[in-house]
């Protein structure tokens, strides 16, 4: 069998002598002009390929022949029957004859949008101008030989013989001055030949973009903190390589934390301080506080989900959402997500099987996020979840057994309280005030109730909105490491910050190298509902415990989901979003803040929180919060209870009031006003 000439991609001009105008022989050999959207490079979204596809497509049709097939062989054939041999298969293929070359090469030119450009042409003995013909009887294909060998040759079952010859006369080669016809859609061999070429401009592409990311990644060092780097121009021009090979290389290093983008000023390295190696912590006592049994009699594993659902549901048409959980749409960064969807779409392996644990690079990024300029974590220490409320879950079936207590912060979030109990443990509250949950209390309850894990939110609290003080965070972990106990740490509104606030206090995760601190985090809060991506960061044992729930509960999470993200906090746009989100936040709780003190005398406001998206009323004692919250839907204004963010009975009533799911301002206005309707109606004096 004859061996089969590799296919290749890459398009070699072979120099020949020109026809005076290629529109003009085009015209006289009665040939379609080849189109320019075929001669186009092929594009994926904003990333254009290589011309390899269009290479390609060039080369069969250079190949074809009368009779609508792409040639297999070479430039010359023998058109003598006693020239077809029997290969190793028991088919027979054409014996190949040296391409006989006359001295007179002739060519002929192809018009594209870059102007005419020469197309190989051989005159093959005298007779055909371009490629010469294989026997339109046989259709060749590559097959492998008794001895193993790849050849070309005839499929079973179809009969190969000499080429097909005319009424007229022998073998009819084509005509010196007529040209092959090329065929309405390319056959299979030249949609393989695409295929393989759109593959490896693909890989191309991702090669291109990993190497230009390291080698930026090794100049960093000769730029300082914060100094700026070359352009983008420059890059473009420097290293020999497209603007958006450039783009991606940049949010490669973004995604790292080694670069920082400005809307309109460049690219700077970042400003991250050294840090020192942090000092190793010891995590062998969680070996006893995850086998101790600390479980009483067991508690029925029911599952009571109003509070959750009053966030979730819907308010009716004309109900202004004062008890939303979400960003209002107008809040959501839509286009950004609607891009990163799109490109993320485009990645290589988008839709594959992630690893369980999370992508590599999320994992990193959260690691980053949470470990803050310490580099107190790294990425094997970060699970990627499906949400906050699903790493609450997984957290809390990991580290107590069914029937054990669960210190909570007292008031907290429904959802937690209704994961525990649906996870069949017994929550216990722990008062907090303005400066978060009360050390001293935390450590009478870990020692009369002997739990081992404590939830807690130290940052923008859900609904008081306190934050944890320096003092008491060191002592909070302090008290749990005597205790043996595990901090759940939900950090839900980090970047549900105030433009009016200060520098926010490290994650408690970062200042604990000895594994108390199993954190939670989410990207949902601050983007959109649907966007349901969050973290678990852990150290020692306890990982793989979190790990092996996750896997038994939800396999992984969906890739498209995890590209999506790793594409949207790499783009400038990310920074942009949160500094939006910062500034209408501020504006909102200001503005309901105001609203209330002026209209709603009767409701007490003890803390406006610097982050958050809610406002913590207090009812006069003896009110019915129940009530009250019937008379505000009735008067055209959604809000929550106070009684299910209590895990045992209420010092007092409450009703927790929303300003980031309405529209704006205007709505917040209009809502205290309807509010004031409401009290009239049932509080005295309201």
């Amino acid at each position: 069998m004859v061996s089969a000439p590799p296919l290749c991609c890459t398009a070699k001009t072979i120099t020949t002598a020109a026809p005076a105008s290629a529109a003009a022989q085009n015209t006289r050999e009665g040939r379609t002009p080849v189109r320019t959207a075929e001669k186009a490079a092929v594009v994926s979204g904003s990333r254009p390929t290589t011309t390899a596809a269009c290479e390609v497509v060039e080369v069969w049709r250079a190949s074809v022949v009368s009779s609508g097939k792409p040639t297999t062989t070479p430039a010359a054939t023998t058109s003598s029957p006693g020239q077809w041999r029997r290969s190793g298969t028991g088919t027979r293929s054409a014996a190949i004859a040296p391409p006989a070359i006359s001295a007179a090469s002739t060519t002929r030119q192809v018009v594209t949008d870059q102007g005419p450009r020469p197309v190989s042409a051989q005159a093959v003995a005298g007779k055909v101008r371009e490629k010469a013909a294989t026997p339109s009887t046989a259709s060749t294909v590559p097959m492998r030989g008794a001895d193993g060998a790849w050849g070309v040759g005839v499929p079973s079952g179809r009969r190969a013989g000499p080429p097909s010859r005319s009424p007229s006369g022998p073998s009819s080669p084509i005509p010196a001055g007529a040209s092959p016809r090329i065929p309405a859609r390319p056959p299979l061999t030249a949609i393989a030949l695409l295929s393989v070429a759109l593959s490896s401009a693909f890989m191309q592409q991702r090669s291109s973009v990993a190497e230009l990311a390291g080698s930026l990644r090794k100049e960093l060092n000769r730029y300082s903190p914060g100094e700026k780097l070359p352009s983008s121009r420059a890059l473009v021009e420097r290293h020999r390589v497209s603007p958006v090979t450039v783009s991606r290389a940049l949010a490669a290093l973004v995604a790292e934390g080694l670069v920082v983008t400005r809307p309109g000023a460049g690219a700077f390295r970042a400003d991250r301080p050294p840090a020192g190696a942090p000092r190793p912590g010891d995590t062998s006592w969680q070996e006893v506080a995850l086998s101790v049994e600390t479980a009483g009699e067991p508690v029925p594993r029911s599952v009571d989900a109003s509070g959750v659902l009053a966030t979730l549901a819907a308010p009716p048409p004309g109900i202004l959402e004062f008890n939303g959980g979400y960003l209002h749409s107008s809040l959501q960064p839509e286009r950004a997500l609607a891009a990163a969807l799109a490109r993320a779409g485009r990645r290589p392996g988008a839709w594959g099987r992630p690893p369980v644990e999370g992508l590599p690079e999320l994992r990193a990024w959260f690691a980053r996020e949470i470990g803050g300029p310490s580099g107190a974590l790294g990425a094997s220490d970060v699970l990627v979840t499906a949400g906050g409320q699903s790493a609450l879950t997984c957290a809390l079936r990991a580290l107590a057994p069914p029937g054990a207590p669960v210190l909570v912060e007292s008031p907290t979030y429904p959802g937690m309280l209704a994961a525990a109990r649906a996870s069949g443990l017994r929550p216990v509250p722990v008062p907090v005030d303005a400066d978060g949950v009360r050390p001293e209390l935390l450590a009478d309850a870990l020692r009369a109730s002997g739990a081992r894990v404590f939830v807690c939110q130290p940052l923008f609290q859900n609904p008081t909105g306190a934050m944890l003080s320096a003092e008491r965070r060191r002592e909070v972990l302090a008290i749990a490491r005597e205790a043996g106990a595990f901090v759940v740490e939900d950090d839900f509104a980090r970047r549900l910050v105030h433009e009016d606030a200060g520098p926010l206090p490290a994650t408690l995760a970062a200042d604990d190298p000895d594994g108390v601190v199993v954190h939670v985090c989410s990207l949902t809060k601050a983007t959109s509902p649907s966007l349901r991506v969050g973290a678990l960061a852990a150290r020692g044992p306890v990982l793989e415990r979190l790990r092996a729930i996750q896997v038994v509960d939800s396999f992984f999470v969906p890739r498209p989901l995890q590209e999506t993200a790793l594409e949207l906090v790499g783009a400038p746009s990310w920074s942009r979003h949160l500094r939006h989100v910062a500034a209408e936040l501020h504006a909102r709780r200001e503005a309901l803040a105001t609203a209330v003190r002026r209209e709603l005398p009767a409701l007490e406001l003890r803390h406006v929180p610097p982050g958050g998206y809610h406002l913590w009323l207090r009812l006069p004692q003896g009110a019915d919060e129940a009530a009250f919250a019937s008379a505000a839907l009735r008067a055209g204004v959604a809000v929550a209870p106070g009684r299910p963010y209590f895990s045992a009975e209420p010092p007092a009533p409450h009703v927790r009031l929303s300003f980031a799911s309405v529209a704006g301002t205007g709505e917040l206005a209009e809502g205290v006003r309807r509010l004031r309707i409401a009290c009239g109606e049932v509080l005295a004096g309201g």
